[in-house]
């Protein structure tokens, strides 16, 4: 009972750590930073993900409203110059709005800040893109997050479990096989059809990694349960399906998803 608990609290810790890292590191995660601003230090979160028909609003601290600010922009993937746009002083933030884009359109922007004549570029380097989508239902939307981690958690519970001899790991594979499933072929393509406009994205219609990556994790749960229908203690198939679950779902949310490619559409159109 004891060993039982204990493997499901690592298997718990291993599987958030996988989401948070997941989560930090996603192409649509906040930029963030500090600059400085009336002498003090001022942190900025800038939005990387912006949902069609709500507000699309860019904003920084602004003090005391002496300094000036001004937002930079141009559509990803195209020849477009660089739009520019005040940033007034809206009570105590610089706030100006983003260019609504088609779904999968993405934004590259900047802002600087002008304060005693000395200008700030937030960020110092390089750009912050943002993409584009519409809404999700969370009808949908919390199921699909909710049983893909629930699929997680048991891919790596099964591959704890298959550490130990003598286990038997036909009971672990099914659910694990058929929960990802679920998660990640079911309510996944509901979510990338509200989102994007599209069901699969992923092989062999696109490029799209989280598409892929859940193709990638249940592909290797059938070949795990292939393997533990013949011998229900396979526990190298076992093990080595919830390794490549693990990493795959380590990558990136959204990373290489759907994204318009404004300088394709206009060679097609000459």
């Amino acid at each position: 009972m004891k060993r039982s608990i204990l493997l499901w609290f690592l298997a718990l810790v291993i599987t958030l750590a996988s989401a948070v890292y997941q989560r930090m590191t996603g192409p649509t995660h906040p930029e963030r930073g500090n600059f400085v601003l009336e002498g003090q230090s001022a942190a900025y979160k800038l939005p990387c993900a912006h949902v069609i028909g709500e507000d699309h609003s860019v904003s920084l601290p602004a003090g005391s409203g002496a300094a000036r600010a001004a937002l930079f922009y141009r559509r990803l993937n195209s020849n477009d110059d660089w739009s520019t746009v005040p940033m007034p002083a809206a009570g105590d933030r610089f706030r100006a709005d983003l260019p609504e884009q088609p779904t999968g359109g993405k934004m590259q922007y900047y802002i600087e800040v002008e304060e005693q004549g000395q200008i700030v570029r937030i960020p110092e380097t390089g750009v912050v893109v943002t993409r584009f989508r519409h809404s999700v239902p969370a009808s949908v939307l919390i199921p699909h997050i909710f049983i893909m981690f629930f699929g997680m958690l048991l891919s790596t519970r099964a591959g704890l479990e298959a550490l130990r001899k003598g286990a038997d790991l036909k009971a672990w594979t099914w659910w694990t096989l058929a929960v990802i499933f679920i998660g990640g072929m079911i309510f996944g393509p509901l979510v990338q059809k509200y989102a994007f406009g599209e069901y699969w994205t992923g092989i062999p219609f696109g490029t799209d990694l989280t598409d892929n990556k859940t193709l990638i994790a249940l592909v290797a749960w059938i070949a795990a349960a292939l393997a533990v229908r013949r011998n229900p203690q396979a526990r190298k198939w076992v093990f080595a399906a919830a390794l490549v679950t693990l990493i795959a779902f380590a990558i990136p949310h959204s990373l290489m998803g759907t994204e318009v490619d404004h300088l394709k559409a206009a060679e097609s159109a000459r």
